[in-house]
């Protein structure tokens, strides 16, 4: 599975085999997200963080063609920024919300042999994610 997210907490969702690569599942998890999003402007651009496994030239493309400003750096690339910059990298927050869902026994290992089924339990489980962040 793949998701977006906004302050570390989910925003869509989409399933595919485990020896699918996430580039190829860029589209359809952002075609996923239920929320309208705002329109880009000058003002108020939106940026898009990825890491180096989107790092290609039709991902580019496509987020640009969404109004996303692409951010995509290697590891390698935030670590030497954040010893510049002193910023701290926000990879952290993804990794934290992966985390919170391998707490859900249920989800780590994927026993549902129906789509569907392994669908709603994500949703569950993020929607108790999402309830528990919010207080």
């Amino acid at each position: 599975s793949l998701m977006t997210e906004a302050a570390g907490l989910p925003l869509g969702i989409a399933i595919a085999g485990a020896n699918r690569h996430d580039v190829t599942l860029v589209e359809v998890t952002l075609a996923s997200i239920p929320v309208e999003r705002p329109d880009a402007t000058e003002d108020r651009p939106q940026g898009m963080c990825m890491d180096k496994a989107y790092d290609s030239d039709p991902v580019r493309i496509f987020l640009h063609q969404l109004g996303f400003t692409s951010h995509i750096r290697s590891r390698r690339q935030e670590a030497a920024a954040k010893r510049k910059d002193g910023v701290k990298p926000r990879r952290w927050v993804v990794e934290r919300t992966h985390s919170w869902l391998n707490r859900f026994r249920r989800l780590l290992v994927r026993w549902e042999k129906k789509s569907e089924n392994y669908l709603a339990m994500l949703h569950l489980a993020y929607a108790i994610i999402c309830f528990r962040s919010a207080g």
